[in-house]
């Protein structure tokens, strides 16, 4: 398929691609890792938590099932522009039913939907990125790409916690997170506005020719042509495992920092927990998001790969640490999460890389691409669900030992995963 980067040169694409991405991220963000702290205050248990917010992710996985139809119907702008109008009134919803007795079933079926909702802003977004850039501008944003949408990680988990921390000394702990559910909605209407207005215009000519019927035919299309893809098995098992360890860390991580220090945790507030990732983990993601993008441009992906598994998965050494060592100020805690914040950044970026330029490409690259990521997600997913469990089980401590184990096939993948396209950027 062309690029149709010509048509965005009126709107530099930075000014979209960092909203966007960063209006990604928030509802996978949210979902995995603030509910987590939000149900923690409201008294729920870690593997409830874990299993239910693990469990909703799965419109992430099967998200390339939808796909076809955003290719079919409308254009990608409609669909990014309705979605984050949706989810903005989903917040909204969310931050009522938080007074009420059965708060968590009500919260969790509309999170359930909010996931929905950004699997699908996903496809779209991702749709727009990869058809209205060339591969040389795909590399070159890649880094801020990877940024602001890790971003909203800092924003969601960071400062929102705090200021979630804030409120509730003042306010009590549900209507503190009523406030943050609200911010959440009124962002996401701001988000909608702006977007309808700066992204930029697709042909919709295409679209014209097809009709509903050919919807099946479509997504067997989709799906079957991906599997004949050259090596896909082995690059399957690449994206599924290069993410495991951190399906069960990202989970835990901040249940432990809240959890009191006789049940091993770090008996953090929530203020404390939103300031170390608010200001001691935003500007090492961003720079190692950032640098990654050099460092890929200048050596290639395929040389770069194991060094980008490398800071994406060593750095879960930190939370094995804090357990044992269990330390009572905030200083050796924020150098951790700077540690873990910055490979996070700088690894991440080789794994959306690969899938944008090794997996995707061919006729149907904005659904293959949610397709693999869709796959990916469950790489995160399903250690999540169990991480609860496993770590009430055998403690925090062994926990994150475990977590240092879990990263040892991503290295096995990383050192065998084939390269089927050239490395060469085209200007066209």
């Amino acid at each position: 398929m062309e690029n149709n980067s010509s048509e965005t040169r009126s709107v530099k694409p930075i000014l979209w691609i960092s909203t966007l991405y960063f209006a990604m991220g928030i509802p996978f963000v949210t979902i995995n890792a603030v509910s987590g702290i939000m149900y923690k205050d409201m008294g729920v248990s870690d593997s409830k938590i874990t299993f239910w917010t693990a469990l909703i992710m799965f419109s992430w996985t099967l998200k390339p099932l939808w796909s076809p139809f955003l290719e079919i119907y409308k254009t990608k702008k409609f669909f990014v522009v309705a979605t984050q109008f949706a989810i903005g009134i989903l917040f909204a919803l969310i931050a009522l039913t938080l007074p009420l007795p059965d708060f968590f079933k009500y919260s969790i079926a509309l999170f359930a939907v909010v996931a929905f909702c950004g699997a699908t802003h996903d496809i779209a977004a991702d749709g727009t990125y990869i058809n209205f850039l060339t591969n040389k501008e795909q590399a070159k944003y890649i880094g801020w790409q990877g940024a602001f949408y890790n971003l909203a990680k800092i924003i969601s988990s960071g400062v929102l916690v705090y200021f979630a921390g804030v409120l509730e000394k003042t306010k009590g702990v549900v209507n503190a997170w009523m406030i943050i559910m609200g911010i959440y909605g009124l962002l996401f209407l701001a988000l909608a506005m702006y977007h309808y207005a700066i992204l930029p215009k697709e042909n919709k000519q295409k679209k014209a020719t097809k009709k509903a019927g050919n919807i099946r035919k479509e997504l067997l299309e989709v799906i079957t042509s991906f599997f004949k893809k050259k090596n896909i098995m082995w690059a399957v098992l690449f994206i599924i495992l290069y993410r495991f360890a951190e399906g069960f860390a990202i989970k835990i991580a901040p249940l432990f920092f809240k959890a009191p220090r006789t049940s091993g945790g770090l008996g953090l507030s929530t203020s404390d927990i939103g300031l170390i990732y608010g200001t001691y983990g935003s500007a090492a993601f961003i720079l190692g998001s950032v640098l990654a993008g050099y460092f890929i441009a200048g050596r290639g992906l395929k040389r770069s790969l194991i060094w980008l598994c490398s800071a994406f998965n060593i750095p879960f050494v930190v939370y094995a640490l804090l357990a044992y060592f269990q330390p009572t100020e905030l200083l050796p805690v924020g150098v951790a999460v700077v540690v873990e914040y910055f490979g996070y950044g700088f690894g991440f970026v080789g794994l959306m890389l690969y899938i944008m330029q090794q997996i995707a490409p061919g006729e149907h690259k904005t659904a293959h691409y949610a397709f693999a990521t869709g796959i990916m997600n469950l790489g995160v997913m399903i250690p999540g669900m169990f991480s609860g469990m496993i770590s009430d089980w055998i403690g925090y401590k062994m926990f994150f030992i475990w977590v240092l184990v879990a990263t040892i096939p991503a290295f096995i993948v990383t050192l065998f995963v084939p390269f089927s396209y050239s490395e060469k950027l085209k200007e066209h």
